[in-house]
């Protein structure tokens, strides 16, 4: 079952230039945003919610930096991430509260494809096989595709012509772009999608999967704590970004996000959530589903 999360972030990301970080407190719902009514503070226009004075964001948390649990000293898990913190920001530029739902990447485009959410933020790359079922904004962070393995095996497995046959176990998350790129690039592999990708990571390291594509920037994270982990090439890839995926057949909402998104890059604030969530990804972390008591689902 899926849980509600309020999308509280840590200090680190509590300066931001237009409105305090904390999804749900008296400050970013200040402006008592209803939905259909004024909801930014320059004029974007009405935008309608599914939920009313609320931003609603789907989001699967283990895909560091972007979404992911910062663990404090004391064992306390919080939401965190660059995604996180731009929802957060979004959500204050709309004059909206932010609530955060928690699911796996599979239920992220549920969510978006039953209406039941606004926003589906998860690393999303912009794929036209998707946009029958969600909207993309514009793009918020480039980033790119690797093939991954361990240090083991990396003369081994560092092209598609090593991984491309059927004694080698190919890894990618269910549902994503990185299993898209699994069958395109090495079809006669032996291609295992897995729902989380701590999941991959763990095969990899277990030796029971031989190599995997992952987003560059999660595997970038992931090797800050698993050095074992060697990324081996980049992957070619048309659109080489994230955009948010936006609930369809709502332009105003779209247009406003776009609007939050480049004024995000334009200030500079963008570039301070992914430093910041790439400093949290390196310490403590749990990547996966919690219910809102923080334990696992």
């Amino acid at each position: 079952m899926k849980k509600k999360v309020l999308a509280v972030l840590l200090a680190g990301c509590m300066t931001m230039a237009l409105a305090a970080c904390g999804g749900g407190s008296d400050e970013s719902s200040s402006a008592d945003t209803d939905a259909g009514t004024e909801a930014s503070s320059d004029g974007s226009g009405s935008v309608e919610t599914v939920e009313e004075g609320k931003l609603t964001v789907a989001t699967s948390p283990d895909f560091a930096p972007y979404e992911f649990y910062a663990v404090d000293e004391d064992g306390n898990p919080t939401l965190a991430g660059f995604d996180m913190a731009l929802a957060q920001y979004i959500a204050d530029y709309m004059g909206l509260e932010l609530e955060v739902i928690t699911v796996d990447f599979d239920g992220v485009l549920s969510e978006l494809q039953t209406k039941s959410v606004d926003l589906g933020m998860a690393g999303l790359s912009p794929d036209a096989k998707r946009e029958s079922i969600m909207d993309f904004s514009d793009i918020y962070y480039g980033g790119g595709q690797s093939l991954v393995t361990v240090k083991d095996n990396a003369d081994t497995y560092n092209s598609f012509e090593a991984i491309n046959n059927p004694d080698v176990t190919v890894g990618a998350q269910t549902g994503s772009i990185q299993l898209d790129l699994a069958n395109e690039n090495t079809p006669d592999a032996d291609i295992i999608s897995l729902p989380k990708v701590t999941d991959i990571i763990s095969e990899l390291l277990a030796g029971t999967m031989d190599a995997a594509y992952i987003e560059t920037a999660v595997a970038e994270s992931y090797q800050q704590n698993y050095p074992d982990l060697e990324i081996v090439m980049d992957v070619p890839y048309d659109t080489e970004g994230s955009a948010i995926g936006v609930v369809k057949d709502n332009p105003e909402l779209l247009a406003a996000v776009n609007e939050a998104i480049a004024a995000a890059l334009e200030d500079g604030s963008m570039d301070k959530f992914v430093a910041e969530a790439s400093e949290l990804a390196a310490g403590q972390t749990y990547e996966g589903l919690l219910d809102s008591d923080g334990n696992v689902q």
